[in-house]
């Protein structure tokens, strides 16, 4: 977390630092003594660690995610898991359009080409692709995918979506399927939250019904994308492209991915600015206070 969010808690709590090595030892010592466990949405903390902690009482964690905690588990041990919702939402949904815009206006490729000297000796770029008049299809449309929709109509896109759940509250197009989602999308934009039910819910056959003129663009969690099907889908040329803000295993990602054409990869940078970090910060240091108070977080996930 931010500097000024760790002075923070280093002022009001002991802390031990899990990835220290040095810390090990001391951690140990106290494990019978935590009681609570600050950590990311992409790390969260396994039951293993969670059985360690027997006066365990809050998982806050700075982000959104909840796919690495056993959301059951630790309400079974009377654990609360925290999120911070909503600070996030705008920096994410900006991501998700910037990867689109990336992918359909070659900005990988046009940096490449002009650093390597080669527009210089006369190669031209191939045409782009404008957003305008396409469609775009929202998989999940939860926070992040509200606010991505949002976005893509000011770039003139038609927005229809599937969630999990039927919406009454928004007017764009609604699909029974995510493969009748993709087929009628130009576009794919995940954003559907990680789960045991969502995992590799992007399949070959999703990724076919998009076609080879459509792009995903994936701001949610790898474990939604069947990697598979997605770097097969991308050599074949069964989809036009991909913008990436996420991996399984990230960041040791799979190498094929560096080979993958009309690909632009981010190190998962969603939610990866100053503004947005310190909110993230904020309402952590707010969650855990709330707890030590013998208060309920309003950001409790389950």
């Amino acid at each position: 977390m931010m500097p000024l969010v760790m002075e923070e808690l280093h002022r009001d709590y002991t802390i031990h630092r899990l990835y220290e090595a040095a810390d090990r030892p001391a951690l140990e010592t106290a494990l019978p003594l935590i009681r609570a466990v600050a950590t990311g949405g992409g790390t969260g903390l396994s039951n293993d660690w969670i059985e360690k902690l027997p006066s365990l009482g809050i998982i806050a964690i700075n982000g959104v995610g909840t796919d690495k905690v056993d959301l059951a588990y630790a309400r079974s041990r009377n654990i609360d898991v925290t999120t911070t919702p909503g600070v996030l939402t705008d920096d994410v949904a900006d991501l998700g359009i910037a990867l689109m815009l990336a992918v359909l206006r070659r900005l990988g490729d046009g940096d490449r080409l002009v650093r390597e000297g080669r527009w210089a000796a006369g190669e031209q770029l191939p045409l782009g692709h404008s957003p305008k008049g396409k469609r775009i299809g929202v998989l999940g449309l939860g926070q992040i995918g509200r606010a991505l929709a949002i976005r893509a109509e000011a770039f003139g896109m038609s927005v229809r979506y599937w969630n999990r759940s039927r919406l009454t509250d928004v007017t764009w197009v609604a699909h029974e399927s995510p493969v009748d989602l993709a087929r009628d999308s130009d576009v794919l934009a995940v954003c559907v939250a990680a789960s045991a039910a969502t995992q590799n819910i992007v399949d070959a056959s999703v990724l076919e019904a998009l076609g080879p003129e459509g792009i995903v663009v994936n701001v949610a969690r790898g474990s939604v994308v069947d990697e598979d099907a997605l770097i097969g889908a991308l050599r074949s040329g069964t989809v036009a492209g991909a913008g990436l803000d996420v991996f399984v295993n990230e960041p040791k990602i799979r190498s094929e991915f560096y080979s993958t054409p009309n690909t632009v990869l981010m190190p998962h940078q969603g939610s990866a600015t100053v503004e947005t970090r310190l909110a993230m910060g904020r309402l952590v240091l707010a969650n855990l206070a709330a707890h030590f108070a013998g208060q309920k977080s309003p950001n409790i996930a389950n």
